[in-house]
Formats: C-alpha cells, structure tokens, sequence
C-alpha cells in the first residue's frame, strides 16, 4: 500500500491517522478535505510535502472522489458530519456526508477494486445502562439514537452491503471516542481544558453521570493502520482502550493535572437524547491482530493532552470564543 487516499485526513482523527503513516510508514498520503469549520490545515503543515497532498473537495463529488480512487491502493474514510448537538439542530448535512458520501467513495473503489477500510463509532450501537456489566462487541446489534449515530449506522451498513453484493475488499472499525492534539475545541474533553486554561469553570451536561470509553488518537490510528494491513475483508473490528469514566470524573481529572479543586465545576441542563454510556470490547482486535493501546493509562494520555493544549494557546484561542458563544445561546 504505497499509495493511500485519507478522506477527512485534516480532521482531528484523520490528521492523526495522516501523521502516523508519515511517521511509521514510506507511502505516500493523498487527503481529501472539505475543510469544514472542524477540519485544520495546520494539523498537516509540519509533514513532508512530498509525502502529503491535500486536495480540497467534497466525498460526496463522484467527479472529484473517481480519479483520487483510481490512483490510490488503499482508502481511509475518516470524513465525517460528527458533531452530536449540531445533527439535532440540523440533519441534513449529515445525511449528506455520512451517507451519501459513503456510497460515492463505495462506487469508487468498487468501480477500482480498490481497498477500503471505514472508521465508524461506537455510537451506532446506542448506549448501555450505566449498571450494566457488558460493553459492546462486534455482534451488539444497531440501535443509534441521534441523526449522527443513525447516519454512521447507515453508512456502516452499505460498507456490509457492498462487500456482499459487489466483493468490494473492505472492512469496518467502530472506534470508542478520542481525545488528544489537535482536537476542536467544541468537543468535551478539548472544551473542558480550554475551559480550565481561561480561568472558566467547567460546565458539565446533567449530574456527569454519562460513561464514555477513551481512546487516545494515536492508539484509534495504529489500530486502524493494523486493520487495513492485517484485518480479514468483510470484518468489523472494535476499537477501544479501556478507557472507561463518566464525564464528571474526567473533568475533575483534567482540573487535577491543571492543580484546581476537583469540586470546581458547574452542572448544566443535560444534552437532548444524551446516551448513558458506551463500553468497547475490543478483545477481537487484540487477539486476531495483535494490537495493543499505548496509553493504556487514561490519566497519563489526559496530562499529555492538557500538555499540549497548554503549548498550542494560539491555535485553539481562535476557536474558543465561536464556540462558547454557541453553546451559550443553548444555555450550556
């Protein structure tokens, strides 16, 4: 695989993914970018241009996405509408992208017979109870519960469909949420410390209850690139680090490393359909593949976030007072 075509490769997980082919790795990197408020140009600036090639456009343009396909070994699909709150304010984009952008890149390397591998999230599968012992597995059956989640199922499914109908050589991971560099200050994690480094207590959806299950950047990207090299056509993967916390204990972890009072925090009104937890079991891809987390310790891969936030004011500070003006008009 000398040749990859990343899709959302300036994005937050698609960057990382960029980066570490670059680091690990001789192929050549061709992204393919809407560049969207989310993505960052940044994110790719410091990587070899002979080895990273950014072409702005739209996954759902069969004229744009054909010729990217046709020269690439391989395909990466990161580009995604991801954005919880944005989908229940408007779906349409994300039918657009998630879906319609899905078939477009499928007919593609159908038409190519060129590899696929499609990064999805844990969230197709809904949410547990935040008493239950299971986590997800790779048979847990879909029950998404907001537009996003319902698109990524939507699209996960016509990845299914397409290696049945049409043997296009592909595989699928749904992945657990990330954190680390690079990420858009309006998700929670990234939030919370920006929050924190502007003197702004932080804001936290209900009583903090909600579990999610954390997975660094890099480790979602080396298991993704042990996927596309080692993973069986046609099989999903779960993609988890054991990283399991409720939101209110990830905020007094980040106030912890930045030296406040773990009670210096404040409650808002909960999300709209705000799923209770997720868990990943990610036992297929470690004992088929061989993968392993590298920060198998959540505390230490939050100090290296908060690390790097603190070093990157600049960058984030551009986007912090947009994004806290939007949430303000929803009262969080």
């Amino acid at each position: 695989m000398d040749r990859l075509l990343v899709t959302g490769g300036a994005g937050f997980i698609g960057s990382a993914f960029v980066r570490y082919v670059v680091e690990h790795t001789d192929a050549h990197v061709t992204v393919l970018d809407k560049l969207t408020y989310a993505a960052n140009r940044e994110a790719l600036d410091e990587l070899p241009s002979d080895r990273v090639e950014l072409v702005v456009g739209d996954i759902a343009d069969a004229a744009t996405v054909d010729p990217l396909v046709a020269a690439a070994d391989a395909v990466v699909h990161y580009a995604a509408e991801s954005h919880n709150d944005n989908s229940l304010a408007d779906p349409s984009p994300f039918v657009q992208t998630n879906v319609v952008g899905t078939f477009t890149l499928l007919e593609a390397v159908r038409r190519h017979d060129t590899r696929y591998h499609h990064v999805s999230t844990d969230e197709v599968y809904g949410d547990l109870e935040l008493d239950d012992p299971q986590r997800f597995t790779e048979a847990t059956p879909y029950n998404p519960s907001s537009p996003y989640s319902s698109t990524k199922a939507g699209s996960d499914l016509l990845v299914r469909a397409w290696v049945r109908s049409f043997d296009v050589r592909a595989t699928i991971s749904n992945c657990s949420n990330n954190y680390g560099p690079w990420q858009h200050v309006e998700k929670f994690i990234p939030r919370q410390i920006t929050n924190i480094l502007n003197g702004v207590r932080p804001r936290v959806y209900g009583t903090g209850a909600n579990v999610r299950d954390w997975i660094h950047c890099d480790d979602h990207s080396s298991a993704v690139w042990t996927i596309l090299q080692e993973g069986r056509i046609g099989e999903t993967y779960l993609v988890g680090a054991d990283g399991e916390r409720n939101n209110l204990q990830i905020v007094q972890s980040l106030l912890s490393i930045l030296g406040y009072a773990t009670d210096d925090y404040d409650l808002v009104t909960d999300r709209a359909g705000h799923d209770l937890r997720y868990a990943i079991d990610s036992t297929k891809l470690r004992t088929e593949l061989g993968w392993a987390p590298r920060f198998d310790d959540l505390d230490k891969g939050l100090a290296d976030t908060v690390d790097w936030y603190s070093a990157h004011t600049e960058w984030w500070r551009r986007h912090k007072a947009a994004t806290e003006a939007k949430y303000a008009e929803k009262g969080h």
